[in-house]
């Protein structure tokens, strides 16, 4: 692939997290740059190399890469249309379903991507308290509201946002209240890098409560993948809104953000809406994901293929303490820490070349289509990449 070629988008892809340095820390012929076609756990790049692959679109696929039975309602719904100048039944369907099996969620509205329905959240949380400071702890998207370093982000804008620590309670309190009566919602990831604290959940509740502020859960990295219904069901919060993505629709694009009724009923009061809100592809893609996640018990089967990664993670981080300090993570959504940077870069190179897709940060994913069989594989994979890193490293530890 010409560079020329490649230089038609800006900043080679548009997708920041799929950029060379991002994955590899920079470009080479030699890594996998784009892919041509993906399958359950495997992936093929430009030039026809096989990867085996833990990435899984960035958390958005759970069941695997063209799942048959999302595959085929995908395909039914392109046949009949695909989208119209109507409301499709298929809409309050999916939204029954969801709400049946998220109680806490009486309402909600369908966007298509996560960061659009965080920033509707934040919206509905402003007219529902008539305030507009929000503190937010976790990565919810690249919209204007929570981007406080980004450039062409306006001053006043970035006022209006703050941080929370995650996992303290003492200190988390402490800035919910010093936020005042100025305080429309605290959002939050409930899994960085490790699960929540109950303690520091009963302090999110408790507080945002007194402040008469919102409780607003980002689960677009965990919902359908820690349960059907993500961190609220295995957790036990109820947060007043929640926003959803990513393995909802097994990589279609299709977000939700739902909650309290008379929260939800903010919309006739402001403006929410987007023309292809209603596809019904990606609705059919998450009824049929649905189905498959209640069927087969998906999350059940994450959390034990995951586990065995973590655990064969965790020993091969003692037996390389030259180059990575630990396993981090759940789960269901782990990685090794390096170093630094550089042995990072060099540990996903490695793995590139013996054809494993593994990311050098938060976070890597196993879905419905990894077995122990194929972990066992990836670690020995893992296994031999580190060791090559750590053989050549100048600053190699012993172990």
């Amino acid at each position: 692939m010409g560079k020329a070629h490649m230089e038609r988008i800006a900043g080679f892809t548009s997708t920041g997290s799929k950029r060379p340095e991002v994955f590899f820390g920079g470009a080479d012929s030699s890594l996998p740059l784009r892919m041509a076609a993906s399958s359950g756990c495997r992936v093929w790049d430009a030039e026809g190399r096989e990867y085996l692959d833990y990435v899984m679109a960035l958390g958005a696929v759970a069941l695997g890469y063209a799942h048959p039975e999302v595959t085929a309602a995908v395909v039914r719904a392109v046949q009949q249309g695909g989208v119209g100048p109507l409301a499709p039944v298929l809409e309050e369907e999916v939204a029954g379903e969801i709400c049946r099996l998220m109680p806490w969620v009486e309402r909600l509205r369908f966007l298509k991507t996560g960061a659009e329905a965080m920033a509707a959240a934040v919206r509905l949380a402003r007219v529902a308290t008539g305030r507009e400071q929000v503190l937010g702890c976790g990565y919810h998207g690249w919209l204007d509201w929570c981007q406080s370093d980004s450039a062409g982000v306006p001053a006043g804008t970035k006022a209006l946002y703050g941080e929370v620590p995650f996992n303290d309670p003492d200190r988390t309190r402490e800035l919910i209240r010093s936020a005042g009566d100025g305080l429309a919602a605290v959002v939050f990831e409930p899994v960085i890098l490790c699960p929540p604290d109950p303690a520091w959940l009963a302090v999110l509740r408790e507080e945002t409560e007194r402040a008469g502020a919102l409780l607003v859960a980002d689960e677009i990295k965990t919902v359908c993948r820690l349960a059907i219904g993500g961190g609220a069901e295995r957790y036990g919060y109820r947060p007043d809104l929640v926003v959803m993505g990513k393995a909802l629709a097994n990589g279609f694009p299709l977000a939700v953000v739902g909650g309290r009724a008379e929260v939800m009923d903010g919309v006739t009061r402001t403006w929410i809406s987007s023309t292809l809100a209603t596809e019904f592809v990606s609705l059919a893609a998450a009824r049929a994901t649905l189905e498959v996640m209640v069927g087969q018990k998906v999350p059940a089967h994450l959390s034990s293929v995951g586990g065995h990664l973590l655990s064969g993670l965790e020993a091969l981080a003692q037996r390389h303490v030259g180059v990575v300090l630990g396993a981090r993570g759940i789960a269901e959504m782990c990685f090794l820490e390096s170093r630094d940077q550089a042995l990072s870069a060099r540990v996903a190179a490695a793995c590139a070349s013996r054809g494993l897709l593994f990311k050098r940060g938060a976070y890597n994913f196993v879905s419905l289509a990894h077995d122990r069989a194929t972990v066992d594989h990836t670690l020995g994979l893992l296994d031999e990449a580190l060791a090559a890193v750590g053989d050549s490293s100048p600053n190699r530890l012993s172990p």
